[in-house]
């Protein structure tokens, strides 16, 4: 969605969303690997973050649920993508991956995650966003900057969102906000609008449902 669309523009696409996300949103399947994927005839948005990023708190407010996506009990063990249709008939599917950076898990669940993750990344046609969460407290960690790396790579568009932009400061938010978008201006597949988001108070979350939709129909 650009930046510079039209005021009207934008207002129709964020309320043709949150139409969209007040309908039907159901739970499709988990793929451990990519034999189990869905078949590729419905546009995807995929969700990337730190473990204990807010990501399952976030795709619960987006859709206005309270529990379509759960959080992991133990971070880092739950080496899935997770496939939901959105509309009836489906507009689009969001695409819950599993969490990165944690540091308890065995070399070889992070190596399966890393390979699962890459082979989606590169091999999913119908993908056409990939929003990449990350924690307004903390900002961009190096761990963060190897899953923009892996999808520079792979040469998948995709976004920065802040989340828990609640639990801090406005200044330190806009500080936060002007630090993410300039790394984002540095990666040419990143969009250069940041969205900071908060999934208790609601903040951002009409202005991601616009995105989301337009990043999936290309509008």
């Amino acid at each position: 969605m650009s930046d510079d669309r039209p005021a009207g523009d934008s207002d129709e696409i964020g309320e043709r969303a949150r139409r969209l996300f007040a309908g039907p949103v159901d739970f499709l399947k988990s793929a451990p690997q990519l034999q189990f994927l869905p078949d590729p005839d419905a546009p995807e948005v995929a969700f990337a973050g730190r473990s204990n990023v807010g990501k399952s708190s976030l795709l619960n407010a987006l859709t206005g649920r309270k529990s379509i996506a759960r959080a992991s009990v133990t971070p880092g063990r739950t080496q899935e993508l997770n496939f939901f249709e959105v509309g009836e008939p489906t507009v689009m599917r969001l695409v819950d991956m599993p969490g990165y950076g944690f540091a308890k898990a065995p070399p070889a669940v992070t190596e399966k995650w890393r390979r699962l993750v890459r082979d989606y990344l590169r091999g999913r046609a119908v993908l056409q966003r990939t929003l990449v969460l990350i924690d307004a407290r903390h900002g961009l960690k190096p761990v963060d900057g190897e899953m923009l790396k892996m999808l520079d790579e792979a040469a998948v568009g995709y976004r920065l969102v802040l989340t828990k932009a609640d639990k801090i400061k406005p200044t330190e938010l806009e500080a936060v906000l002007a630090a993410t978008q300039a790394e984002a201006r540095k990666h040419p597949a990143a969009h250069p609008q940041v969205i900071a988001t908060s999934a208790e108070t609601k903040a951002g979350i009409p202005e991601l449902r616009a995105a989301v939709l337009a990043d999936a129909l290309n509008l």
